[in-house]
């Protein structure tokens, strides 16, 4: 009997070695393909407004090939709920959006969303995400507390931000200390009947510690870390490598 992957590929990296040539390689679908015949659950991208790297035509390609040809596996597109991104959203309607606070101009995702500051926000966003049949996640810190206030804004899953816990791969102390956050985080959403995702520099390495102590995690969305290994290892193989240290192969 297969296992259900949890590895999401972020292919953000694949579009932007692409655009740095007005090419059409290397292929961004081609690749997000090879990633799921290779067992990956399905694709996350974070199209940002200045298409810096994923493009808005990139999502509906990517939409299309899952539709015809991976109908059991997920698109999830991240990014801040803008009039723009909603607009894309309800047009592409993938299988989960991921709603994080980023600033345009941010290089990539760094930090959770303040609720106290931006329920009213949220709310109207997540509400017409549901509108559209869309499963909405929502980037938080490595604290209880945000998953209790996600909870309560009506969010079907978090996405536990694992950045200082990847930054923390040469020195175990810290590490050990971050993951205290992350599991203690999770097991705040379990709790809260939440499901949890867990993404940002995770790794092969540092993986399975956070698996043997919070082995309910469903999604790992990974790009850097993951296209850095298929730099070595070739995509398919890191997918396998990847769902190795997950415990699924």
């Amino acid at each position: 009997m297969s296992v259900v992957s949890r590895l999401s590929v972020n292919v953000n990296a694949v579009a932007m070695l692409r655009n740095r040539r007005d090419l059409p390689w290397p292929s961004v679908t081609g690749l997000a393909a090879i990633a799921m015949e290779a067992g990956a659950k399905g694709i996350t991208v974070h199209p940002r407004p200045d298409e810096r790297h994923i493009r808005r035509s990139d999502v509906f390609d990517l939409a299309e090939l899952i539709e015809d040809r991976f109908p059991h596996k997920e698109l999830c597109l991240e990014g801040y709920p803008a009039p723009d991104f909603l607009k894309l959203v309800e047009e592409a309607r993938p299988e989960q959006v991921l709603f994080v606070p980023d600033d345009p101009e941010q290089s990539t995702s760094d930090h959770g969303w303040n609720f106290a500051r931006d329920t009213g926000a949220l709310e109207t966003a997540m509400a017409a995400a549901k509108e559209w049949a869309v499963t909405v996640s929502l980037f938080c810190d490595p604290d209880p507390n945000a998953a209790e206030h996600a909870a309560r804004l009506g969010a079907e899953r978090i996405e536990i931000y694992t950045g200082p816990y990847g930054a923390c791969y040469d020195d175990p102390a810290g590490a050990a200390k971050e993951l205290d956050k992350v599991v203690a985080t999770a097991e705040a959403a379990r709790a809260c009947d939440l499901g949890v995702n867990a993404g940002h520099d995770l790794t092969v390495d540092n993986i399975p510690a956070l698996l043997a102590r919070a082995p309910f995690i469903r999604e790992m969305s990974i790009g850097h870390g993951f296209t850095a290994d298929a730099l070595i290892h070739g995509f398919a193989e890191s997918v396998n490598r990847f769902r190795k240290s997950m415990g699924e192969l």
